[in-house]
């Protein structure tokens, strides 16, 4: 059942649901605690000093049952009441430099300006330059439009509970969040309600892909094309490749340019390699096609964007496209029943709508309706951080997996590799938002695992890792 992002209000109508149930307050609390107290265990050491701060109401409630839960660590809990008074306890505290500090201040209920206390206990704690948990909400934070009251809590980790909150996938609300995860599972009852995005999880994977037919052989798994690369860039249409390799496809073939074959060509081995000729064609058994890395160049024959129109706006195949070749698009219906995904970072789709960056940002579900709208309610995948997925008359999915080393050339063009190394195989194109989804959410999960391992990558290192996360 997808993750819902809700609003203040239909968090509470949740929770009076839940209590109408039999479920009693006390045992969401403590589920509640629990995971919050695991989560705390998992980012810091044994006998390390953790610092909670714990307010008076349900969300500091939260933190002093999770204070109680944590194994093998000093936990030192500060309860404040009066922010003024709590000041002096804190900085004493903070000398001791803890491990973690664990916001528990204010919940999702806080609607109104902090007082002038309490925006300077906030400024103290995110002074200390210490990491920081927060509970369900970075404490200041409107969960509703993700904008500070005042101050907020600047925290390294929100573990929000339950659900995704409406605030914390808005961009202003971001340099308060840092990393979003959810505790989905603590007692309430099945959310009883509809809404129109939801946050991916790991375990939404956890049946996917599916297994592989034993006695299935290369044409089982499709022929992907990728048309990329040319002189400057040639490097994209290599990372487009390996990103192709790493989602297994049967067959790939490059369509690269003459000027770049040969570096190409020299660095793919099982990938089949041909240049751009006076017509393009596609292998026969080709059953997806992958447009747009590394096609920078401006002497790029015209050939390649004629193909990619043409195949847009007629081909049956399932159509990737990426970078360059999204200016090329001409608006209106593609053919019915088509996958047909497009891959804006914000400054492009800027582009295709005609508006700035940041209109996009301020309201990316419209923009990414908009996009989908206009190109034939194609899928859209709107990258950055919280990468968002979805059609124009569908429900909207946010990823939350990945890092800000992801920021590097490159990165995209591995993605839009392995979301055409997907879709090419019959079984996986049946379910495209799925397997989409997936490629984004694997994405970012390999970019997490490479800086838990060391800290600094390459783009070569995440190909490698690319596909070998498991989501439990």
């Amino acid at each position: 059942m997808p993750l819902p992002v809700v609003t203040v209000a239909q968090m509470r109508e949740w929770e009076k649901a839940t209590w109408a149930s039999g479920q009693t307050e006390a045992f969401v609390i403590e589920q509640a605690g629990t995971a919050v107290a695991r989560k705390a265990e998992s980012i810091t050491r044994p006998n390390a000093l953790i610092v909670v701060l714990s307010g008076k109401g349900h969300n500091g409630d939260d933190a002093r049952v999770a204070a109680g839960l944590i194994r093998d660590r000093d936990v030192q809990v500060l309860r404040v009441i009066d922010p003024e008074k709590a000041a002096a306890e804190l900085q004493s505290l903070l000398a001791r430099k803890p491990a973690l500090l664990i916001d528990g201040l204010f919940g999702i209920g806080l609607n109104r300006p902090l007082g002038l206390h309490w925006i300077k206990l906030i400024q103290q704690v995110n002074r200390s330059g210490r990491p920081i948990l927060a509970v369900d909400v970075p404490s200041g934070l409107n969960a509703d439009t993700g904008e500070p009251l005042e101050e907020a809590i600047r925290a390294t980790w929100t573990l929000t509970l339950a659900a995704g909150k409406q605030g914390l996938i808005n961009p202003a609300a971001w340099p308060f969040v840092g990393r979003l995860e959810v505790a989905p599972d603590i007692g309430l009852i099945p959310y009883p309600f509809t809404t129109e995005v939801a946050l991916i999880v790991p375990e939404d994977f956890a049946d996917f892909p599916p297994p592989r037919p034993l006695d299935g052989h290369k044409g089982t798994f499709g022929h992907l094309a990728i048309l990329a690369g040319s002189f400057g860039f040639h490097g994209a249409a290599v990372l487009a490749a390996r990103g192709a390799q790493r989602a297994q496809p049967g067959l790939i073939t490059l369509f690269t340019d003459q000027k770049v074959y040969n570096p190409v060509a020299e660095q793919l081995q099982s990938v089949m390699v041909q240049t751009f000729e006076p017509k393009i064609e596609l292998p026969r058994t080709c059953t997806a096609v992958a447009i747009g890395p590394g096609l920078a160049s401006n002497d790029l024959p015209p050939i390649v964007r004629e193909t990619a129109v043409q195949l847009w706006k007629e081909s049956p195949l399932a159509v990737v496209v990426d970078a360059s070749a999204l200016e090329w698009l001409p608006e209106g219906p593609c053919p019915e029943n088509a996958v047909r995904l497009i891959t804006p970072h914000p400054g492009e789709a800027a582009r295709m709508l005609r508006q700035t960056s940041t209109e996009v940002q301020n309201n990316r579900s419209k923009a990414l309706r908009d996009l989908s709208q206009k190109w034939g309610q194609c899928h859209v995948v709107l990258k950055g951080h919280q990468t968002m997925i979805g059609r124009a008359r569908e429900d909207l999915f946010v990823n939350c997996s990945g890092n800000p080393q992801l920021a590097q050339g490159g990165s995209g063009d591995l993605l839009a590799g392995y979301f055409g190394g997907l879709l090419a195989q019959p079984a996986l194109q049946k379910m495209p938002l799925k397997s989409i989804q997936y490629a984004v959410w694997q994405h970012g999960a390999a970019a997490d695992h490479l800086a838990a391992t060391q800290p600094n990558w390459t783009v070569e290192e995440l190909a490698h890792a690319l596909g070998s996360v498991l989501p439990a």
